[in-house]
């Protein structure tokens, strides 16, 4: 089932900063966005969620138009900087914006609750924004994103300022929802993505100028770190059998190509072949991490 279609998306702010966006994403694993700062990330969500109105080109959202009344409980939305309203509690706030998605008031109650206890902060209902920490109130704002159970969520940098226990807890908490949730992920954590999703599209001046399916990156190849130099390691590794090719990409990092089905056989060899050299080694992996895939 296709949930987002984009055709020819542009969007300017006196410079163009969307040129002709075309992506079709199906539901599903959760789907990494990735690009540097200014290549026009969240004004892509914005245009998507409906917050923005666009130059030219198509968006269909789970079959609507962006800002659609029917997307009301189907799309949830965490945009980069969310403020809460430092004026009313916590449980207030998730409460009215649950009513606006035509629950009661007693339900949007409820609502409130469970959304709080998804990120672990049911106890803090009762507190205004000023008494919660920096990582506290991104985790509201990460809640009211999940009210409703939407089919569609939008996240921006989900994880800045929280500890590295409450980013582990949200990693866990989007596999968790993964199931009837498809989620769209901005980040400049690139671990992170690598441990969430399967697909990356890589946001560059504008357009998608990359699409990867990590999975085909961990196909029938290894990358192999050293904590030294060594200069004849390159040499050595393209010696094994197996082996087509071996590149490295930075000091002491190599990424080695091999024939299929000889996974197995291959890993024993490089092991092999440490020990014999007295390679001291930092990791052997099956396949490339996301920043060799994009920068490698």
């Amino acid at each position: 089932m296709t949930i987002i279609q984009i055709t020819e998306l542009a969007k300017s702010y006196q410079k163009p900063v969307l040129r002709g966006i075309n992506i079709k994403i199906n539901k599903g694993e959760p789907i990494a966005l990735v690009g540097a700062n200014g290549a026009g990330k969240t004004t892509l969500f914005s245009c998507i969620a409906g917050f923005i109105p666009f130059d030219s080109g198509v968006i269909s959202v789970l079959g609507e138009q962006p800002g659609s009344p029917n997307l009301v409980n189907r799309i949830g939305v965490l945009p980069q900087d969310a403020r809460l309203n430092p004026d009313e509690t916590i449980e207030a706030q998730l409460s009215f914006l649950a009513q606006l998605q035509g629950l009661s008031k007693a339900q949007a109650l409820a609502e409130s609750q469970r959304v709080l206890g998804l990120v672990d902060l049911q106890a803090h209902g009762a507190a205004k924004p000023v008494q919660l920490s920096h990582g506290m109130a991104k985790r509201v704002a990460i809640a009211q994103a999940l009210i409703g159970t939407p089919e569609l969520v939008l996240l921006d940098e989900p994880t800045a300022g929280l500890d590295p226990l409450n980013a582990r807890e949200l990693r866990q908490l989007i596999k968790s929802l993964s199931s009837h949730t498809t989620f769209i992920i901005s980040s400049h954590n690139l671990d992170e993505l690598e441990s969430l999703c399967r697909e990356v599209y890589y946001l560059e001046n504008g357009q998608i100028s990359r699409h990867l399916d990590l999975h085909d990156q961990q196909q029938s190849c290894l990358s192999l770190e050293l904590l030294r130099e060594t200069p004849l390691a390159k040499q050595a590794l393209e010696q094994l059998e197996t082996v087509t090719q071996v590149s490295s990409t930075q000091d002491r990092v190599f990424i080695i190509n091999y024939h299929d089905n000889s996974g197995m056989a291959l890993e024993q060899a490089i092991f092999r072949l440490l020990a014999q050299q007295d390679w001291p080694y930092k990791l052997l992996m099956q396949g490339k991490t996301l920043e060799e895939s994009l920068f490698g």
